[in-house]
């Protein structure tokens, strides 16, 4: 999109959707006056958001920054989305206890590789410039790393929260974690942004950024901050590592369920961040759920069919909810069951005599648990079904020669048949 081509909403419309579920917009008077230009001029602002690929899938947490991309879309600006192929290898230090490992080209090209197809479940693909910023990193000689190290003080540095924790209680921060902050500003600079989107762990960068592009004789970008989703516990910020993260490309069922189980008090926020609902609906929802003239389960129902809608379309919404209704409502068995067949000469407990084996170890063995001891803790707490029917003796032995069919907790499902090998 070039000069003088495009047109955008009344300035005041415009904040006001930017403005929605925004933690921070930095300074708020430059975001002002940028649009006000923009619409004078027909220019659209330039809006980037990067993202490093260390690992190979995006959760909802990251698309609570997307939807806000996906917003300066609607108005018309150009989004710049900013596979950060070259910082992944240096790893954001942001909210890290300790320097993070870094990575292979391999790793960064193999995570990357997903990132297009999930990204555009949300951002519209003939709208979105889509950049690698190796391309520019990647030139940079010895000597420039210097001259952009050379523009801001260890005390600067020592500004940011995570730096200072880790310093002042005597953690190791490796040399090349204070160039990240810089490179982004590079970024910056290279791509001529306007306007930088982040979580609100990302506002050191995002404002040092700022001063990387004053330094290049460019105006400032703004700095739009995002709050932290939490995660399906309402405790930790959403992550794979925490075990509390629904991906964006994640089974419809699956989504639908963690939807579920998430606590009460989440509901307005996951319906602000992850949904297009209208502030005055999600207002009524406030007000009903401290009012307790609704069922919280209803509220988290219509949530979790617009975000299986979102992200897998009507038919897989559907049926998401039927099967949830299937297996948690009527306590059926899926229509579609894993097989799962053990050979018993593989099985340590195999008992000859009876041609039995250990639950504990079959269940381990199908994969429906990740150790022998996680299945005995399974069947401990009452979460083993065999045939409809609770396992209750650690020391179950199932008979080989017949099928099972076992359920571990809410979700794992599998038939389990036996085999001999020779």
């Amino acid at each position: 999109m070039t000069g003088g081509t495009a047109s955008f909403p009344p300035l005041n419309e415009q904040l006001d959707l930017i403005r929605r579920g925004t933690e921070q917009i930095l300074p708020e008077e430059d975001l002002e006056r940028k649009l006000a230009r923009a619409l004078e001029s027909g220019v659209p602002l330039i809006v980037k958001q990067g993202f490093d690929p260390t690992r190979p899938d995006l959760h909802i947490g990251h698309a609570v920054t997307l939807h806000k991309l996906r917003d300066f879309q609607d108005l018309g600006h150009r989004v710049v989305f900013l596979i950060g192929d070259f910082t992944a290898m240096i790893g954001d230090p942001s909210g890290r206890s300790e320097t993070r490992p870094p990575l292979t080209r391999e790793e960064v090209e193999a995570n990357a590789a997903t990132y297009r197809e999930q990204v555009f479940r949300i951002l519209d693909a003939g709208r979105t410039e889509v950049r690698r910023n190796s391309q520019w990193c990647s030139t940079l000689d010895f000597a420039a790393v210097i001259r952009l190290a050379g523009m801001v003080t260890v005390a600067r540095m020592l500004e940011r929260e995570d730096f200072a924790r880790r310093y002042g209680d005597g953690r190791p921060i490796a040399l090349h974690e204070f160039l990240y902050p810089l490179v982004q500003g590079y970024d910056s600079v290279m791509l001529g942004s306007d306007v930088e989107l982040g979580g609100t762990d990302q506002t050191f960068n995002l404002l040092m950024a700022r001063d990387v592009q004053r330094h290049f004789g460019l105006e400032p970008q703004v700095a739009v901050t995002m709050p932290l989703l939490e995660g399906t516990d309402g405790v930790q910020k959403m992550s794979k590592t925490a075990d509390n993260a629904i991906g964006i490309t994640e089974p419809p069922e699956e989504m639908y369920g963690k939807t579920l189980s998430i606590p009460d008090e989440l509901i307005p926020r996951w319906t602000e961040l992850l949904t297009r609902m209208p502030a005055a609906e999600i207002a009524d929802i406030r007000r009903q759920l401290s009012e307790r003239v609704v069922n919280p389960r209803d509220l988290k129902r219509r949530l979790a069919r617009d975000l299986v809608r979102q992200y897998h379309g009507d038919e897989a919404c559907g049926e998401a909810e039927a099967a949830f209704d299937r297996l948690f409502v009527r306590h059926e068995w899926p229509e579609e069951m894993p097989a799962r067949r053990l050979d018993v000469a593989s099985l340590s407990s195999y008992d000859d005599a009876t041609d039995t084996v250990l639950l504990a170890q079959a269940l381990h063995a199908a994969g429906l648990v990740e150790s022998y001891s996680d299945g005995l803790r399974m069947i401990q707490q009452g979460a083993v079904t065999l045939d409809g029917e609770r396992a209750t003796e650690e020391r179950a032995r199932l008979a080989c020669s017949r099928s099972w069919k076992v359920r571990v907790g809410k979700r794992r499902f599998a038939e389990i048949r036996f085999a001999r090998s020779g």
